[in-house]
């Protein structure tokens, strides 16, 4: 369907369902408005480069990470 043939349908319709059209359009634009930047590119950056990776390494609490995971689920979900 060309663009003038959409409009001339959406003008047919009675004023009600012509808000319903421009509010289902707004809901469009919100819930794709981030689509743009989902197709810039990613870097591809090895995952052992990123700063993050380590941060924590020389922290003694953490050796075992899924014992320090447990220990505070159990702290947290106690209450």
């Amino acid at each position: 369907m060309d663009e003038k043939r959409l409009w001339k349908e959406i003008q047919a319709l009675p004023p009600v369902a012509q808000r319903l059209v421009a509010e289902f359009v707004a809901l469009l634009r919100l819930r794709y408005a981030n689509d743009a930047a989902d197709d810039l590119p990613v870097a591809q950056v090895p995952l052992e480069e990123e700063p993050f990776v380590g941060m924590w390494a020389d922290r003694e609490d953490m050796q075992d990470s899924a014992a320090w995971v447990r220990s505070v689920r159990e702290q947290e979900w106690r209450h």
